[in-house]
């Protein structure tokens, strides 16, 4: 645990203050890697708040964010209009299942398609969830449209691909680390080699752009 220095430098007072008001970045790691299932491998940077493309950790470095939660934060943190918005449909309406209509999802169909051309959509929660139901779609519409026997269809897919961690799909995922010790697999799937094209090399006078790997992140103090 810390010495009690707050992150502003200051000492914390046990009796005014609570627990997280001199946390630091090595004690949340700590609390986290002791109470939570090891089923991630995230950074240790601990953050705290964020605006914008910037994220601040706990001590008040400040990062630009790369990742945006794999591009689910492409509009960026705290987004004005998203959080008036969100703040306004909360106090109004939190949430309704799908065994209730409420009177915002026909308009957001309706936006959806009119925006992407397609006659009807169906929004999931997560990419794993999205993929499931992608491949349930495919394997219906091969008995009923395609006739292929009933519980026969065989799905293409390629290596070294990711998807997320579901049972069905780990099943025609390559990555051993997803894989090992979760079996038997869902069947279904035929593997192919993914065969990538040879890239062309840049003219002589012509320095190649540098590649920076998806945990690659700038610091700004």
């Amino acid at each position: 645990m810390s010495d009690g220095t707050a992150s502003n430098g200051e000492i914390a007072d046990p009796n005014t203050d609570s627990p997280a008001d001199f946390l630091l970045s090595q004690d949340y790691i700590a609390l986290e890697e002791t109470y939570g299932a090891h089923n991630y491998l995230p950074l240790d940077v601990v953050i705290t708040r964020a605006e914008g493309v910037w994220v601040y950790d706990v001590e008040g470095v400040r990062y630009l964010d790369c990742l945006s939660a794999y591009s689910a934060l492409n509009q960026g943190h705290v987004h004005p209009r998203i959080l008036s918005a969100l703040i306004s449909q909360a106090s109004t309406l939190t949430l309704t299942s799908r065994a209730f209509r409420n009177d915002q999802l026909p308009l957001f169909y309706k936006e959806l398609s009119d925006f992407s051309g397609y006659e009807m959509s169906l929004p999931m929660n997560s990419g794993s969830e999205a993929v499931a139901t992608a491949i349930k779609l495919a394997r219906k519409w091969a008995y009923q449209v395609k006739g292929v026997p009933r519980y026969q269809a065989e799905i293409i897919v390629f290596n070294n691909n990711f998807h997320g961690r579901t049972i069905s799909i780990i099943s025609f995922s390559t990555e051993e680390l997803y894989r090992r010790d979760f079996g038997p697999y869902t069947p279904g799937f035929l593997t192919f080699p993914t065969v990538m094209p040879r890239p062309s090399p840049p003219p002589s006078n012509q320095i190649p752009p540098p590649s920076f790997s998806s945990r690659s992140r700038v610091r700004l103090v």
